[in-house]
């Protein structure tokens, strides 16, 4: 099993910066991949960015050029730098962790966070 806990979130003004953080705890040797993703009210959950155990990196083209996700494997950590900000980012951020390929359900483990709050208003 795998715990992923965020923090970080908060209110800032448009233009500015935010930088969450999620730790993993558990069974971190599992973990294949880790990613934020966020829920805006009224909306689905979508991906934001994901970064694998490589270290390649995905985004959501509405954060290409603005965000940037980064791993600290010591501390079993991932970090989502968040520049730019618009008001359009708000919305509950929240951590996942892909562990292990389950055979039996032929999918893969994973984990969520509880969502960390981004709100974007001047």
């Amino acid at each position: 099993q795998v715990q992923v806990v965020e923090s970080g979130g908060g209110l800032v003004q448009p233009g500015g910066s935010l930088r969450l953080s999620c730790v993993a705890s558990g069974s971190t040797s599992s973990i294949n991949a880790m990613g934020w993703y966020r829920q805006a009210p009224g909306k689905q959950r979508e991906l934001v960015a994901v970064i694998t155990s490589p270290g390649r990196t995905n985004y959501a083209d509405s954060v290409k050029g603005r965000f940037t996700i980064s791993r600290d494997n010591a501390k079993n950590t991932v970090y989502l730098l968040m520049n730019s900000l618009k008001p359009e980012d708000t919305a509950v951020y929240y951590c996942h962790a892909v562990g292990s390929f389950r055979p039996s359900r032929q999918k893969f483990d994973d984990y969520w966070g509880q969502g960390t709050q981004v709100t974007v208003s001047s």
